[in-house]
C-alpha cells in the first residue's frame, strides 16, 4: 500500500511564494517602465525650449516620477508633469529640480501623462553645447508606484501575503485595462454603425437625386424637341 506524505510546511510555503513570483514577473512584464536616461542642453532664459515625455495612463492610477538631475553648474531645470485631456491638468510644476526628487499624483482623466523638462542658463551665460545636465527619468505606474515594502511593515504582512497583494494589484489593472478595451471597442463599434447608416441614406438619396435629374432632362428634352417640331 503507497501512502502519500505531506510535505513540510517550510517546503510547500518555499514553493507557492517561487510560484507567486514567477507569475507577478509574468504579469508585470508588460507593465514595468524601464528608466530613460538624456541629456538636457541648456538655453538662454527666455527661449521656452523644453524637451517632454509623453505615457498614456487611465484615470485614477497612481504615477511616480523619480528624476535624477545631473551635475550642472549655472543651469536651473524646471519640470512640468501635465495631461492633454480637455482640462489639461497640471500635477506638478517645480521650478528648480535638485539630484533626486520623486514626484507622487493620482492621475484625473485618461491621457497622456506629459513630463517636460527645461534647462536655463542663468544670466550672462550663453548657449554651448557643453552646457547640459544629464536627465534621468523613471516612470513608475499603478503597481509599481506602491511601496509594498510600507505596506507590509504598516499591515505586518508576511512576505508572501505581501507579494500576494502585489499580484492582486496587477491582476485588478489587467481587468481594469480589458475593460477600458471592451468600452473603447464598444465606442469604436457604435461609431462604424452609424457611419454606416449615413452612408447609406446618403446613397440611396443620391440615388434618388439622380434618377429624378435623369427623368426630368428626359421629360424636358422631349418637349424641348417638340417644339422645334424635330419629333412628333
Amino acid at each position: 500500500m503507497t501512502y502519500w506524505k505531506q510535505p513540510k510546511r517550510s517546503s510547500f510555503s518555499k514553493f507557492v511564494l517561487v510560484v507567486v513570483v514567477v507569475l507577478s514577473n509574468t504579469l508585470l512584464f508588460n507593465t514595468l517602465v524601464e528608466g530613460i536616461k538624456f541629456d538636457l542642453v541648456a538655453t538662454a532664459a527666455g527661449t521656452d525650449q523644453s524637451k517632454c515625455i509623453s505615457q498614456y495612463v487611465p484615470a485614477d492610477t497612481m504615477v511616480v516620477v523619480k528624476v535624477k538631475v545631473g551635475v550642472g553648474y549655472n543651469q536651473k531645470v524646471e519640470v512640468e508633469i501635465t495631461d492633454n485631456s480637455s482640462a489639461h491638468n497640471v500635477y506638478r510644476k517645480k521650478k528648480e529640480t535638485n539630484s533626486d526628487t520623486p514626484i507622487a499624483f493620482t492621475t484625473q482623466a485618461d491621457a497622456d501623462i506629459n513630463i517636460c523638462f527645461t534647462n536655463t542658463l542663468a544670466d550672462g551665460y550663453y548657449p554651448d553645447p557643453k552646457y547640459h545636465r544629464t536627465i534621468d527619468l523613471e516612470v513608475d505606474v499603478g503597481a509599481e508606484a506602491i511601496d509594498y515594502h510600507a505596506l507590509a511593515i504598516a499591515e505586518k504582512l508576511a512576505p508572501l501575503e505581501a507579494e500576494l497583494r502585489k499580484l492582486e494589484q496587477v491582476v485588478q489593472e489587467i481587468v481594469d485595462d480589458m475593460d477600458y478595451l471592451r468600452r473603447r471597442e464598444a465606442r469604436m463599434r457604435d461609431t462604424n454603425e452609424s457611419t454606416n447608416e449615413r452612408v447609406k441614406w446618403f446613397s440611396l438619396g443620391t440615388m434618388f437625386v439622380l434618377i429624378s435629374l435623369g427623368g426630368w432632362q428626359i421629360i424636358y428634352l422631349k418637349k424641348f424637341f417638340q417644339r422645334k417640331r424635330l419629333i412628333d
